[in-house]
């Protein structure tokens, strides 16, 4: 397993023309750093669907994977207008992300329909990168209790497979700033705690996301698994170091 992982959701924000643009500066970051074509830095990228086929362009011949903004919870049939993890699969696509706090509040998904899209995805042998966070700001025992519930509501009757689970608290995502180190911490060692104690998830990780950027991912240290990036990551420049960051904590993680 990849040390430590990196990953960048484009949301809606970027146009075709634009995206291919990104593609191209973030590739040839990706095709020029140490850490990544080592394997010691992992990196998925989730553009929006009619940018997959850009991507796969793009980042063909680096180590990076790509992933959709959401699955259905169905198998292929009548759903207009739903992408199923059969056809993910197919595309050759690696990560769905399912739950985002965007997806609960604007689209009404609950925690069943967020634990059917789970489901659907590991079917199909696509890792879930399943967002999971507390809506109001609490104290960092509360969230973590409320969280780790989140979680085991959104796993209910999901196949064995790991998992990607992504801690965003809602009221940190667009943010000028993260959610206080410590905060994340006492929340993402109780999700790691929770997800060493579930034999059919062997093989996930814990990773950030919620405004992060540039010189958080070395303040969190080993609480994390590594950072989903969204808005900051829209600068090269901002992302190349975040990847310096991971290589960073790779190596400190690897040294005897």
């Amino acid at each position: 397993m990849p040390q430590v992982t990196v990953g960048v959701s484009l949301k809606a924000y970027f146009g075709r023309r634009r995206a291919r643009a990104w593609f191209a500066q973030a590739s040839a970051a990706l095709r020029a750093h140490e850490g990544v074509r080592s394997g010691a830095v992992e990196v998925f990228v989730i553009p929006t669907y009619l940018q997959i086929d850009d991507a796969a362009g793009a980042f063909a011949g680096t180590l990076a994977r790509l992933g959709v903004q959401d699955v259905s919870a169905h198998e292929p049939g009548p759903f207009t207008g739903e992408v199923t993890a059969a056809e993910v699969a197919e595309s050759g696509v690696a990560y769905a992300e399912v739950g985002h706090a965007e997806r609960r509040r604007l689209f009404g998904e609950s925690d069943e329909v967020v634990a059917a899209k789970t489901a659907a995805a590991l079917r199909h042998g696509v890792t879930p990168v399943l967002c999971v966070g507390e809506d109001e700001r609490q104290d960092a025992a509360s969230a973590a209790t409320a969280t780790v519930a989140q979680l085991a509501r959104d796993l209910a009757g999901a196949p064995a497979g790991p998992i990607v689970v992504a801690y965003e608290p809602v009221w940190a995502i667009g943010a000028p700033s993260p959610a206080p180190v410590p905060h994340i911490s006492a929340v993402t060692r109780a999700l790691r705690a929770a997800l060493d104690a579930d034999q059919d998830r062997a093989g996930s990780r814990v990773i950030y996301g919620g405004s992060a950027g540039p010189g958080l991912l070395g303040e969190l240290g080993d609480a994390v698994d590594g950072l989903f990036l969204g808005r900051f990551a829209h600068d090269p420049a901002a992302f190349a170091a975040v990847l310096d960051e991971a290589h960073a904590l790779a190596l400190r993680r690897s040294a005897p």
